[in-house]
Parts: C-alpha cells; structure tokens; sequence
C-alpha cells in the first residue's frame, strides 16, 4: 500500500492550493479516502473525508465552504482544493485509506504554509 501527496507548499492568506494523493497497491474504489491534518503541537485531526464511489463527503467545521474533497477512481487519486486559506491551515496534510478488514494507511504528508 502506498499513498503519495502532493501539491503542498508555501501560499498568501486568502490563496488556494490543490492537494493530491495518488494511491497503489490496493482497490482505491474499495477506500474511503480523508485527508488529516497536524499543525505543530497540536493532534492530528480530521479535515475531509469522502465515500468510497465519491457520492458523500464531509468536512470539519473550520474548513466548511472552503475546501472541497473529490477522487477520482479512474486515476487512483483523490484531491483536496483549499480556498481561501488561513494562517490557521498551515499544518502537514496526511493522505488516509480506510478500507474493511485492513483499517487505515497513510501517506507521509505534504506541508502547507500559509503566510504573507
């Protein structure tokens, strides 16, 4: 299993990036896919999750109307576009794989910096 992000990097407040994570190893149409986050010393947390054939998604509170979470089984991939960034979103983005009986897998991560 093998899950490669990308897409991160160093944005202005109010500016937008597309984070990708391109997957291998597994039935990507089988996973639901989300995307975590984790800010220096602070816990890991949940920012986007969508179903497996990509008709449910949600979102947490903070990123609610500004970020946007699609996959693409075809190309073994899911996205997420962020708009309308905050300093508060600077964190190292996780790309995750849940699927039944396997559990959870993890990309290494991305970084995003938002800063003027």
């Amino acid at each position: 299993v093998q899950l490669v992000e990308s897409g991160g990097g160093l944005v202005q407040p109010g500016g937008s990036l597309r984070l990708s994570c391109v997957a291998s190893g597994f039935t990507f149409s089988g996973a639901v896919m989300r995307w975590y986050r984790q800010a220096p010393g602070k816990e890991r947390e949940l920012v986007a999750a969508i179903s497996s054939v990509g008709d449910s998604t949600a979102y947490a509170d903070s990123v609610k109307g500004r970020f946007t979470i699609s996959r693409d089984n075809a190309k073994d991939t899911v996205y997420l576009q962020m708009n309308s960034l905050k300093p508060e979103d600077t964190a190292v983005y996780y790309c995750n794989a849940w699927r039944p009986r396997w559990g959870n897998s993890w990309g290494q991560g991305t970084q995003v910096t938002v800063s003027s």
